[in-house]
């Protein structure tokens, strides 16, 4: 990733929060190929049979950006990050209504080692749960975990994006991880 595309993204995106639409629809091939890798990560996780591809679920996330109206980004990391953010929710929100329907919905999202769960298959619902919980407790951990795992961030991206030094951001890692295991141990119980 070249720093021209970055800057050129930042601009565009203090465009769209200055109110240029048009600005936002022309941040989207600048990174499409970033959301689409990380859209198609999470849905080689997801049930053979899900009715939502990658290039949807990416869609889905920008329509859903631009309804909300212009936002204020750091950088290209932290717009990344967010869309991110809005695709997890989107894939549980799928996952809800699939389970509404079907008790279970046989959903499963498989953690790597990012996360600390070893490659284990867990239910999406439950890992949302959980981060919701983890929010309510420690917002700043909560958010390192979205856009760690879901953001795909590195520890330096995370803490330039939520302005804390890396080693702060390695500590909160290091406990919403263990954290996040522990409440999904309970929740298999």
């Amino acid at each position: 990733m070249s720093s021209l595309p970055s800057e050129s993204v930042s601009r565009l995106l203090a465009q769209w929060h200055a109110g240029d639409d048009e600005a936002l629809r022309a941040v989207l091939p600048l990174v499409y190929d970033e959301l689409r890798r990380l859209a198609h990560h999470y849905m080689r996780q997801e049930r053979p049979d899900h009715t939502l591809q990658s290039t949807a679920l990416v869609h889905e996330a920008y329509l859903r950006l631009e309804k909300q109206g212009a936002a204020q980004f750091k950088n290209r990391d932290h717009f990344v990050a967010v869309c991110a953010q809005l695709m997890r929710h989107i894939l549980v929100e799928y996952a809800r209504s699939h389970r509404a329907a079907k008790r279970d919905g046989g959903y499963t999202l498989t953690l790597d080692d990012a996360v600390g769960f070893k490659s284990r298959s867990l239910n999406l619902v439950a890992l949302d749960d959980a981060l919701e919980e983890l929010a309510k407790l420690d917002p700043q951990q909560s958010r390192i975990v979205e856009l760690r795992f879901f953001g795909g961030l590195s520890i330096d991206e995370t803490s330039g994006v939520l302005g804390l030094s890396p080693a702060t951001v390695k500590r909160h890692w290091t406990t919403a991880r263990i954290w996040l295991y522990h409440q999904m141990s309970q929740a298999e119980v």
